[in-house]
């Protein structure tokens, strides 16, 4: 932590250990954003390609961590399109179920609220940062709804505007409700943020360019999808506690996050990895 740390903010009485600095135990910290990434990759393309492929009567081939494939020959155009856009649009529903599990849940805020709040921004993050690349790029997903679409710059521009515009406020949402919950106040929280959101950036990376080693799409989907989701799709997760300097972001008004051992993450983190990496990675006929 740079600097010497400012004053925590006032708590109420409700709680004497909130009067108390939370420890943060790091394996469990690592396990939750281990399920964390797992969870909103399954949801992109499990749940959302492949829920879409079986409800325009597609037939499952493949499913990895980076892709998922079906049989689309005889599908329409709308059929196609309605898969390629199946992955971000489970992203969204995700996050809308993660967000309002969020703001009803007013027990001690331990592991489990954490969970919720890395899984409810990597899901927006993912969907959001999504539009924006396929629009730089004219690849991925949104490159493939928009296909046959005239002029198509105007497509790739408004997938840009739309792109960026939600996920600047995506991370704004993100930053303030991750602020609600810090212990520390003025500029020791982005310290404090950092602890939490630069580990879950590297997980996220780790766990990806870890798959893509088996990844049998080759190192084009790698890249396509491993480093650009990854890495650049989560980079708000690196730079997104800058805005906590705002004072009028996020002011604490929840229990402070408080992550302690806890090893039902952990061994669940340590089960997600193992199926993420060698059986996703490979791949999983259909």
């Amino acid at each position: 932590m740079v600097g010497l740390p400012d004053k925590p903010i006032p708590l109420t009485m409700s709680s004497q250990a909130d009067t108390i600095r939370p420890a943060l135990d790091w394996l469990t910290l690592l396990a939750v954003a281990t399920v964390a990434h797992v969870a909103a990759s399954v949801v992109h393309e499990g749940l959302g390609h492949g829920g879409a492929c079986l409800l325009v009567g597609c037939r499952p081939q493949l499913l990895t961590t980076m892709q998922f494939r079906g049989d689309e020959t005889n599908l329409s155009r709308t059929g196609v399109t309605f898969i390629a856009a199946g992955g971000t649009l489970a992203n969204l529903l995700a996050a809308a179920v993660g967000a309002v599990s969020l703001r009803h849940r007013h027990e001690r805020a331990k592991s489990g609220t954490f969970f919720l709040w890395l899984f409810t921004t990597i899901n927006l993050l993912h969907a959001t940062g999504y539009l924006a690349y396929s629009g730089v790029s004219s690849i991925g997903d949104w490159a493939e709804v928009g296909h046959g679409l005239a002029p198509r710059w105007l497509w790739r521009a408004a997938l840009c505007l739309v792109g960026a515009g939600t996920y600047w406020l995506s991370t704004h949402w993100a930053m303030s409700q991750l602020g609600e919950r810090l212990w520390y106040s003025g500029r020791s929280r982005v310290a404090e943020a950092n602890r939490y959101t630069l580990t879950a950036y590297v997980v996220g990376g780790s766990l990806a360019l870890l798959a893509g080693l088996f990844e049998p799409g080759g190192v084009l989907v790698v890249l396509i999808s491993g480093v650009a989701a990854s890495l650049g799709g989560t980079s708000a997760l690196a730079w997104g506690p800058q805005l906590l300097h705002d004072p009028r972001l996020g002011e604490h008004r929840e229990r402070s996050l408080n992550i302690t051992r806890d090893w039902r993450w952990i061994v669940a983190g340590g089960v997600a990895a193992a199926v993420f990496v060698f059986v996703l990675g490979h791949g999983l006929a259909l």
